[in-house]
């Protein structure tokens, strides 16, 4: 099979590889449609890889080709997508039904192979059937909206609750869907990209704000602050604002990674106990049972019509377009939100 391997830091290769071998627990699939992470950018411009060469792609759907002899649940011709955690099942964690904080987990694209490929085992314990009104790209992107999915519900969060989403990216705009979906009230997104907040406004964001244009201290000062903060864009100055803005006894989920030093002067730090703010975080999106009601519920958003994620496919390569989608993907001029490979 034909498969796009990071050989090197920077440098990926077309390369045949044997079809894998399945087990008697796992089924193939033959993949339609893999996604592009920012959690990939590392693995490919840094080369933070388990090992080389590694094929990537943990976002991915497709047809079930082969079935091993003990599964049940799934037939060949299937239309599919998967979870890419592989928990060990055995950990304190797995026993608790908390697959996300697993100690021995394997993971697809990751720690294995992954779906930037035209074939990938899959364990049938992580497979999920696709519903017939959802197409296959749609399906690809489903990975996404779980980890926002996932966000939002580690908090209690009341109808018509006011928003503030910081990140109009992926999971910002996963986030935006997710909470319009269960139906809050205003839901403002902060972004420097003004495309991006004009995509999100017309996925139903109330106000957008880009502080470069718009002070967001002074905005707060006369306008209502949120009841609930979703930190989507892992930038050390959001994370504090998270903090700065929120109302009393609000609500702080941080779902965007630290990618620099985030340092609390004593005063903002204090407004955590003097505004009784909860503050939790989020990491990926798995429940019991595994892979959990995220990936349900987020395929019923689908197929119901409930959250359309079309909006957010920017552009489809093929795996010989290469690095393409990862070079976009760092253009901080582009809006462009989700890309995917096709693969034929």
């Amino acid at each position: 099979m034909k498969s796009l391997s990071l050989v090197d830091e920077e440098k990926f290769e077309i390369i045949e590889k044997n079809i894998p071998e399945i087990n008697e627990n796992q089924v193939l699939i033959k993949v339609a449609y893999c996604g592009v992470c920012g959690s990939d950018l590392d693995r490919y411009f840094k080369g933070k890889v388990h090992f080389f060469p590694i094929t990537l792609g943990h976002e991915f759907s497709g047809t079930i080709e082969k079935v091993g002899t003990d599964v049940k649940d799934f037939n060949i011709g299937d239309r599919v997508t998967a979870a890419p955690i592989v928990p060990c099942g055995k950990c304190e964690y797995c026993e608790r039904g908390e697959f996300a904080h697993c100690t021995h987990y394997s993971f697809i694209g990751s720690r294995q192979d992954g779906a930037m490929a035209e074939y990938v085992a899959v364990n049938a314990e992580n497979v999920i059937k696709v519903p017939d009104k959802v197409t296959l790209k749609e399906a690809a992107l489903i990975e996404p909206l779980t980890v926002a999915l996932h966000g939002v519900e580690r908090i209690n969060m009341h109808a018509g609750s006011n928003v503030l989403i910081f990140g109009a990216g992926t999971i910002g705009m996963m986030t935006l869907l997710s909470v319009k979906a269960l139906g809050v009230g205003n839901v403002t997104v902060v972004d420097l990209n003004s495309e991006k907040l004009i995509k999100a406004q017309k996925l139903g964001a109330d106000t957008v704000i880009n502080p470069l244009e718009i002070d967001l201290s002074e905005y707060f000062q006369e306008h209502d602050n949120p009841e609930i903060v979703f930190e989507t864009a892992g930038a050390s100055q959001t994370q504090l604002q998270s903090i700065e803005f929120v109302k009393h006894l609000g609500k702080v989920v941080f779902i965007g990674t630290a990618t620099k030093n985030v340092n609390f002067d004593p005063k903002l730090f204090e407004q955590i106990l003097r505004k009784e703010i909860i503050v939790t975080g989020s990491w990926m999106s798995y429940s019991a049972p595994f892979p959990g009601y995220e990936w349900t519920a987020g395929l019923n958003y689908l197929s119901q019509g409930k959250i359309d994620v079309k909006p957010l496919i920017s552009e489809v390569f093929t795996l010989e377009d290469k690095s393409k989608p990862f070079d976009r993907m760092i253009d901080k001029e582009l809006p462009s939100i989700k890309y995917l490979y096709e693969i034929k």
